[in-house]
């Protein structure tokens, strides 16, 4: 359906590719090596992210940690879980007055400082109560941080490395995962509460990394056009993207048409509250797209397994916590593989070939898991319980070459400026409403159907398949303002690539 759109742009990128220069490399050129690392460091905000998740299903399997609480049953433990995915829909809806008001870095150190207080006093914890207050406050600090920091990445990042870099930002979900699935196992030994409370005062590190450097760290170009600080914007874009040479062809050409998009968009979009974004038909297409994906990154089965991984286990035999803790650290190592490797291939297979590749391999792979499943709950056949892991892993492995990288470069991509901060508070409010859902119904639902409940997943998958081929919109090879405006027609394309410009 979106093959009509991508045929406008097809001159300009040409145009604009002949402006790379073929010798400015990221392993060669100091400046794109500084800025690249400034972007990881607005990354590690994803890491943050993806070390909860795996922390709280490590200290699950944890005795120590089921004993300081009391051994927690499904409505506990279903608020356990779900209380960060609270904190982050309440934030989310803040995290844009503050992004487009105050700045991106700003806000990313206001969402630190939040994280770290959070951290010490998930880490100080005497009883469910405070841990449940820390978790909520732990995730109001990643809404406010976690608005900012994937624009940051998108709207500072070289733009050779663009695409790359975007989808490596929810890629590094898996290295906090990674991290926090070794550390549980690493302190499954311990034989006092810092078995739980060391892994809960790890995650706070990389919040103090953020609070002490972000300051150091170049703010948006675009945000400061917005704001009417050309002149600024131009000398980041010079010093990172051409050695300080604010004549370099590159460098003009991403200046001028930053502001021809800025000045378009304060013309169509003097009212920016939260109905512009589904105002026209471009931005209902958007936002069609956006809730769909926020959506399905949760409800494609994944849920289960990311949030009650020793459940699962226990369904099919395995009930030793250090086995849990030892194949939990081993599938955040392989789902990290499979992120980057997709991240830093979307610019030669596209977007569109590997949602359409993703969801098409998820579907035998999760039915095979639920045929493991039943095999070994109706007939107690042990090789069915270790089968079930194999496919657990293929099953990822189909899930983040899509998924993982893909979901916010995407929906950065596909929103125009005046516009991306709200549209990632809707997707991260879309996305921690159906994580609410996996966290307080999933454990219910499996102790009650087991199995069948799989069934659903399944189902589901057919769903998106069929919704990702007929309106998923190939994006690759535009600059960021073209695939922004890709959705509104050839006239808005024509307003940011005017004659005008010093190209």
């Amino acid at each position: 359906m979106g093959g009509g759109l991508i045929a406008p742009g097809a001159v300009r990128n040409a145009s604009f590719a002949h402006l790379l220069d073929p010798n400015r490399k990221w392993y060669n050129n100091k400046w794109i090596i500084i800025l690249n690392t400034w972007i990881v460091l607005f990354s590690i905000t994803s890491s943050i992210f993806g070390y909860d998740g795996s922390m709280m299903n490590g200290l699950q399997s944890l005795p120590q940690w089921q004993s300081a609480f009391n051994y927690p049953s499904n409505g506990v433990l279903g608020i356990l879980n779900a209380i960060q995915s609270t904190g982050l829909l309440v934030g989310y809806p803040v995290a844009p007055y503050l992004s487009d008001g105050i700045g991106r870095r700003k806000t990313v150190f206001v969402g630190a400082v939040i994280m770290l207080a959070g951290t010490a006093l998930q880490t100080a914890s005497q009883s469910v109560r405070v841990f449940i207050a820390a978790r909520f406050l732990v995730g109001f600090g990643l809404a406010i941080a976690g608005n900012p920091a994937p624009m940051l990445v998108t709207e500072l990042a070289y733009p050779e490395y663009r695409a790359q870099m975007m989808s490596l930002y929810n890629s590094l979900f898996y290295s906090g995962s990674f991290i926090a699935a070794w550390t549980t196992y690493g302190t499954f030994k311990m034989n006092d509460t810092w078995a739980w409370r060391l892994p809960s005062l790890f995650q706070g590190i990389p919040a103090i990394l953020q609070f002490a450097l972000v300051f150091f760290a170049p703010e948006s170009p675009r945000w400061l056009v917005s704001k009417g600080k050309e002149a600024e914007a131009l000398d980041i874009l010079a010093y990172y993207h051409a050695d300080s040479n604010e004549q370099d062809p590159l460098v003009q050409f991403e200046f001028e048409e930053i502001k021809a998009n800025i000045r378009s968009d304060s013309e169509v979009g003097a009212n920016v509250g939260w109905k512009a974004l589904v105002a026209t038909p471009g931005n209902r297409k958007r936002m069609r797209i956006i809730v769909a994906l926020a959506i399905f990154s949760q409800w494609s089965g994944n849920g289960p397994i990311t949030f009650y991984l020793y459940k699962v286990f226990n369904q099919i035999g395995i009930t030793e916590a250090r086995t849990q803790l030892l194949v939990n650290g081993l599938l955040q190592l392989w789902n990290l593989f499979w992120a980057v490797l997709a991240a830093v291939s979307v610019n030669r297979l596209g977007r569109r070939f590997l949602f359409l590749a993703s969801a098409g391999l998820m579907m035998p792979f999760y039915m095979a898991q639920v045929v493991c499943l039943a095999q070994y709950s109706e007939y107690g056949v042990p090789a069915a319980g270790h089968t079930f892991i194999v496919f657990v892993f293929l099953f990822f492995a189909a899930y983040n070459i899509a998924f993982t990288p893909l979901i916010f470069s995407y929906t950065i991509e596909i929103l125009p400026f005046h516009l991306r901060s709200k549209g990632i508070g809707v997707f991260g409010c879309v996305v921690y409403l159906a994580v609410i859902f996996n966290q307080y119904v999933n454990p219910f639902a499996l102790d009650v159907l087991g199995w069948k409940y799989d069934l659903v997943y399944v189902c589901w998958l057919v769903v998106e398949f069929v919704f990702l081929w007929f309106f998923l919109v190939e994006t690759k090879n535009r600059t960021l303002e073209e695939t922004a405006a890709v959705f509104d027609g050839e006239e808005a394309l024509e307003k940011i690539c005017s004659p005008g410009r010093h190209v």
